[in-house]
């Protein structure tokens, strides 16, 4: 009995040893295109039979609900080098039990390379858009030495005809320049769907592949680039057919696809000590919140006085309106009816938005308590990674080091109440990008002070860069970097401010330690950002526009000085081990902005650390940071502790300036907390370097075994004292059953407002509890937010006072009614009718009789007691009650 092969070889049939050629050709729904398609490629395989000798045509249905598979088959009795693969065994629909099954270009792809026997694999669409004769020139590249030649629509020579809808158009060129720019460097045309891969390494390549839909291409080419198998592209012809199934919102699909791929290999990357230190920091996270953890939406943060309920409420508000398909950066809900310029307030879109969905679901009461938790972690994480990638090669170090970044003393009074300034994770990733830039030209020595490794000059394959090679990296990083920069605009625009100045402060640092690396990168470098700032701009254009041009925008926000105390530099913070909350609040501006507050056993290490090591440029450019951070944190004037006597501070030269005049100067020393953190992991490395040459030799020096143990102990000593201890939590005061059960709705018409008493502003928002609680049913006048005020738009906390607003505050806080007059009632009756009011509610309070009084003379009627709170119905425009 003959060996199958041999019984191909005896029919005159290509065997797995004689094949030298494979077509593959992916098809879905293609019964009216495929006839012609097969019949021009085999006539054309056919002509040449000097290059093509043995071939074979394989057909991938991708679950194809129409005749694809008859007219295949149908091809093959004709022509038996045609084979069907993917469709169900016997002719005729997909049976209930199996049904056809679309998985993608990709699986259809894969399936039929991997089902290849040629010594070379054609990879070509079913519609031919680039004709099959142009796979002669596809040969000459493989004869060349190429691993793979793809065919492209943009090099120099390419003959396009397209007739398509210029949007469709603009849209696919803008979607492959991004794909080009962030996935496969030095390649015009990715996806192209003609191209010629050496046999043995396309099945290598597609049996390791996992992507299912268009980013096939992508993938398969990062693998030849990474294996350093060359591809050579060449210009083709190429013609738009009608019917064809890209779509140009095909390009998204496919970025995201490239970011689920990337992800997927950055994890299998990761290695176990990497993943213990990550679920360490993770863990850190949940134990400081675990008050909150304990009863998610009924546990509140004691110290973060109104904050938290202002940012359930953006959460809240942010799925509301994006849910809603309503605008994402404004709202009436709160100041109705001027509503609130949410881009101009911290609403931290870039993770209220994704989270929406959960918001929804679970309340915001969750997601504020996953975006603190999740926020610390991750920041410890990237800082992690960064100081691994960047500076030091001893894990623990980096874990000392990412853990000091994230969880120093001024992050953790900031995660108290504002995330944006302790959700940070992105620092790191742009801080990374920036260093790429410099590399672009800076290998001659700044890679490996920046970095711990020597780049000598070659890229990431070990070939030397070529100018235009050099400018592609640029550009590609530096769109990165728009694309991270803005990201972080949507979590913290104040953060990105102060990470500016840090960034700044060590470029002069390391500036003024080696002039020369800086005159060698500093035109990469301000290439990269020059393309980072175009494509920043483009993306948030519209966004910044609506918050410094757009209803209820302002210039900026005033406030008097805020320096940092000189004694707060070295005092603990009050949630620390070794901290006293009173000695703490005297010398903070509140418990949420304990913006120093290092401790004197750290500041003292870090001054030791800086002189042994300050031969190192980079620990230079970090003295630079800390030291010059912590400067201009004290403010406009010093006072020097012990005296009367106050000294110029250098903050006075930027205070006026745009930006900066909106800033509280004492939050410049968060900027220091990573520089003390690099800083302390580069001296743990330098420790743990001694341990490494022990392990090569055999033996320690004994002054290298003092050196490490002291060291190592003056670290501990200098961060025990710091670490924080979780924050106080209380239960949240009840809502009032007229809001929780929804009686609200008997009281109040739709498109008319709750008033609270007294109204809601920044020293008291638990009705913004109330309306996320009433699911945003209602809205509000007054709440906590920054808004304009006056004819020069200046930004203040709150809602511009009215009369009325006014004098329920002052009864509040005095417990007694005023006198009340007509000129009061008058000014109650505009003030509501302003206000859209359809009821005004008391809730029970400290004061509460002085303020039913008072609502009760400008109403001229008593309230009714329902549910919990005094209501005063509102009849239509007249404010009557």
């Amino acid at each position: 009995m003959l060996h199958s092969s041999s019984l191909l070889a005896a029919t005159g049939l290509p065997t797995v040893d004689t094949v030298d050629l494979t077509v593959v050709v992916p098809a879905y729904n293609e019964e009216h295109r495929l006839p012609r398609t097969l019949d021009a490629i085999c006539r054309y395989l056919r002509s040449s039979p000097g290059r093509h000798a043995g071939w074979e045509l394989i057909v991938v249905d991708d679950g194809s609900t129409d005749a694809t598979a008859a007219a295949v088959r149908e091809a093959a009795l004709a022509e038996p080098r045609i084979r069907l693969v993917g469709a169900p065994p016997d002719p005729g629909p997909a049976t209930a039990a199996s049904p056809a099954r679309n998985h993608g270009k990709g699986h259809a792809v894969r399936l039929g390379v991997l089902a290849s026997r040629g010594g070379r694999v054609l990879v070509t669409d079913a519609d031919l858009a680039t004709p099959i004769e142009e796979l002669a020139l596809l040969h000459d590249q493989l004869d060349a030495g190429y691993a793979a030649a793809i065919g492209s629509r943009a090099q120099a020579g390419a003959r396009v005809e397209v007739c398509q809808h210029p949007l469709r158009k603009l849209l696919g060129r803008v979607g492959n320049r991004v794909i080009r720019a962030v996935a496969v460097p030095g390649v015009r045309d990715t996806q192209c769907g003609f191209k010629l891969f050496d046999g043995d390494q396309a099945r290598a390549a597609f049996g390791r592949s996992r992507v299912d839909g268009w980013g096939i291409d992508i993938e398969i080419l990062r693998m030849f680039h990474e294996a350093k198998w060359p591809v050579a592209e060449v210009p083709v012809c190429w013609a738009h057919q009608p019917g064809s199934k890209v779509r140009a919102l095909d390009y998204a699909g496919v970025l995201l696809e490239l970011v689920r791929l990337r992800a997927r290999g950055a994890l299998r990357r990761v290695r176990p000590a990497d993943r213990v230190v990550v679920l360490g920091y993770l863990l850190a996270s949940v134990w400081l919140f675990k008050g909150l953890w304990a009863d998610l939406g009924g546990s509140y943060l004691t110290d973060s006085g109104q904050d938290q309920n202002q940012w359930e409420w953006f959460f809240a508000v942010t799925a509301h309106q994006v849910l809603g398909l309503h605008d994402p950066f404004f709202t009436t809900l709160q100041n109705h009816p001027l509503g609130v310029n949410l881009m101009a307030n911290t609403a931290m879109l870039g993770l209220s938005v994704p989270l929406a969905p959960v918001t929804a679901l679970f309340g915001p009461g969750v997601t504020w308590t996953l975006v603190l938790t999740g926020g610390l972690a991750a920041t410890a994480a990237t800082w992690y990674w960064l100081l691994l990638k960047r500076c030091v090669r001893s894990r623990r170090a980096a874990a000392l080091g990412g853990a000091l970044c994230a969880f120093a003393p001024p992050m953790i009074s900031h995660a108290n109440a504002h995330p944006n300034f302790a959700v940070l994770f992105m620092m790191p990733l742009i801080t990374d990008r920036l260093l790429r830039l410099c590399e672009a030209r800076g290998r001659d020595g700044a890679g490996q002070d920046g970095g711990g490794h020597d780049g000598g000059g070659q890229n990431g394959d070990g070939h030397d860069e070529s100018g235009g090679a050099t400018r592609r990296r640029t550009v590609r990083d530096g769109v990165v970097l728009g694309l991270l920069l803005t990201y972080q605009i949507f979590l913290g625009e104040e953060a990105l401010l102060l990470a500016a100045v840090g960034l700044l402060l060590f470029a002069v640092g390391y500036a003024a330690a080696r002039p020369a690396v800086i005159r060698t990168v500093w035109r990469a470098l301000a290439r990269g950002l020059a393309v980072a700032a175009g494509v920043s701009s483009l993306l948030l254009a519209y966004p910044l526009g609506r918050q410094f041009f757009g209803a209820q925008s302002y210039r900026s926000v005033l406030h008097g000085p805020s320096g940092n105390s000189p004694r707060a530099l070295l005092e603990f913070a009050g949630r620390s081990l070794a901290g006293d909350p009173a000695a703490a609040d005297a010398l903070a501006l509140n418990r949420t902005e304990q913006n120093a507050f290092f401790g004197w056993p750290l500041a003292a290490l870090t001054v030791v650390l800086v002189v042994w090591l300050w031969r190192e440029p980079r620990v230079r450019g970090l003295a630079t940071v800390a030291f010059g951070a912590v400067l201009l944190s004290l403010g406009r004037t010093i006072p020097v502790p012990g005296t009367d006597v106050t000294l110029p501070g250098p903050w006075r030269l930027l205070h006026d300036l745009p930006l900066f005049e909106s800033v509280i100067e004492s939050r410049m020393a968060m900027v220091a907390v990573p520089a003390l953190g690099i800083l302390l992991a580069l001296a743990c490395d330098r420790w743990d370097a001694q341990a490494r040459r022990a392990d090569f030799t055999g033996r320690v020096a004994a002054e290298d075994r003092v050196l490490r143990a002291v060291g190592w102990a003056a670290v501990t000593a200098a961060v025990l004292p710091i670490v924080p201890t979780p924050p106080a939590t209380a239960d949240r005061t009840p809502v009032p059953s007229f809001i929780a059960e929804g009686t609200w709705r008997a009281a109040v018409p739709e498109g008319r407002t709750l008033v609270p008493v007294p109204l809601p502003d920044p020293a008291s928002a638990e009705a913004l509890h109330w309306q996320t609680t009433a699911d945003l049913g209602f809205p509000l006048p007054g709440g906590y937010f920054n808004g304009p005020y006056g004819p020069e738009r200046t930004g203040i906390y709150g809602p511009v006072p009215r009369a009325t607003s006014a004098l329920l505050k002052e009864a509040s806080r005095s417990g007694r009614a005023p006198d009340i007059g007509p000129a009061q009632r008058r000014a109650a009756r505009e003030d509501l009718r302003f206000w859209r009011a359809g009821a005004v509610v008391l809730a029970p309070q400290p004061g509460d009789q002085a303020l039913r009084l008072t609502v009760q003379r400008l109403m001229g009627a008593p309230g009714r007691w329902i549910d919990g709170v005094w209501v005063w119905q509102v009849h239509g425009d007249t404010g009557a009650g």
